[in-house]
């Protein structure tokens, strides 16, 4: 899911105010559920693109949805539904991640491998695969793939480490076809 102009300014304004009040851990915690309730609830995302239903209504929803929310967050939410911009909710909580990583110096990765990694693989890996990537350490999402046979691949935003037995096997196919 990319980020819109509109998205990211949204999210720039919620981080500063984050930032600001000291809630960056707080907010960044509740916005990975809402984009998680937003990107996965297609009953929701119809009800608020429902043109019966009136921005009150729609509103009351989100709050329903949504009683815990930090008040910066929820007031948030209640703009872009006010200026019918609710499509842009998933983007914003996306872009409010990022700038939260980047300030931190954590990047987004996800590795695919053949069975669950340990707490202490996802260390080791942590810490080789930032540094190569200029981070102080990564988010590591596991992604079980039997496809893999054997090693791991991780994915680092646009970047694709991949260590896996597949991989070399398909790697060295190329080469002997040439």
């Amino acid at each position: 899911m990319s980020t819109t102009i509109i998205s990211k300014r949204y999210a720039v304004a919620l981080f500063k105010l984050a930032e600001e009040k000291g809630l960056l851990d707080t907010i960044e915690e509740e916005i990975r559920v809402v984009k998680d309730v937003f990107s996965s609830n297609k009953e929701l995302n119809a009800v608020l693109h429902s043109p019966r239903l009136s921005l009150d209504e729609k509103k009351a929803i989100v709050k329903g949805a949504f009683t815990t929310l930090n008040p910066y967050l929820l007031n948030t939410l209640m703009i872009l539904i006010d200026r019918h911009r609710d499509s842009e909710i998933p983007g914003v909580a996306e872009g409010f991640i990022e700038l939260a990583n980047e300030a931190r110096g954590i990047a987004e990765a996800t590795v695919y491998s053949v069975r669950p990694l340990s707490d202490e693989e996802r260390i080791a890996l942590s810490a080789s695969f930032a540094a190569r990537v200029g981070k102080n350490a990564l988010r590591i999402e596991n992604i079980v793939d039997t496809d893999l046979l054997g090693g791991i691949k991780v994915r680092i935003g646009n970047r694709i480490f991949d260590g896996s037995l597949r991989g070399k096997l398909d790697r060295l196919e190329r080469r002997l076809l040439i």
